[in-house]
């Protein structure tokens, strides 16, 4: 079970990159690999995101977010990736725009996986995504944004439905989510649906926001180098998912 409670702050993106074979020697290149495809799948939907809105098309975004994540996959990460930098969200959209920049061989690119390999699924439902801010979203470097903020909540809001149903209470959480995504809620009726009093429905809510609000803050701290930096960051992602 995930431990509840304030993050050490020890694993972040950038220590994760600064481990890899090839920066320290480190010898167990698959578990490193697997780290590095699992930070790729966290990040391929803003890059997506980003290409469609930069004006290439679904086939083209998906082929050239795919070559520029199975170049990170086979180099072993991103040349010159340093926490200096600041956030490691904003250095790997940097490395994405220079990626685009230099691929000229779209055809090369369509033939680079890299191992990685989308659900069309996930691709309707962030084109879903962009559909709907289509007429909002002009900036392409916020769409990126957009997408990190949205998948970053997502992320947490799995490992909390994982959680509860650890204990035993998948039910109570299914049932609760709304209240979670600012969904209307009566607490009548979720008090009925749930089988408890009003009373602890209101514990139960807030002790779910509460865990729900830590794991977004623990994936948050991941991107970041400097703890003093994760206040900032928590508003400017509440901020961007606000945004109509």
């Amino acid at each position: 079970m995930a431990r509840e409670g304030p993050s050490r702050f020890h694993t972040t993106h950038w220590s994760l990159i600064a481990a890899l074979p090839g920066r320290n020697g480190d010898p167990q290149a698959s578990r490193a690999r697997e780290a590095l495809e699992h930070l790729c799948n966290a990040y391929w939907r803003p890059l997506y995101a980003f290409a469609r809105h930069s004006g290439h098309t679904a086939e083209d975004a998906q082929d050239v977010t795919q070559a520029f994540l199975a170049k990170v996959i086979e180099t072993g990460g991103l040349g010159g990736a340093n926490p200096d930098r600041g956030r490691f969200r904003s250095y790997l959209l940097g490395a994405m725009k220079h990626f685009m920049a230099h691929e000229r061989d779209r055809d090369r690119a369509r033939k680079r996986g890299g191992g990685l390999r989308f659900a069309a699924r996930d691709f309707a439902e962030i084109e879903s995504r962009i559909a709907t801010h289509a007429h909002t979203t002009t900036d392409a470097d916020r769409a990126f944004d957009r997408d990190w903020a949205h998948e970053t909540t997502a992320a947490a809001l799995r490992q909390l439905g994982a959680e509860w149903a650890d204990r035993g209470r998948a039910d109570q959480f299914e049932v609760l989510c709304p209240v979670l995504t600012g969904e209307g809620y009566v607490r009548s009726e979720l008090a009925a649906r749930l089988g408890m009093s009003e009373n602890a429905v209101t514990v139960a809510i807030h002790r779910i926001r509460q865990r729900y609000g830590a794991l977004v803050r623990e994936a948050v701290a991941r991107t970041i180098a400097d703890e003093a930096e994760i206040d900032a960051e928590m508003r400017y992602l509440v901020g961007v998912l606000r945004e109509k």
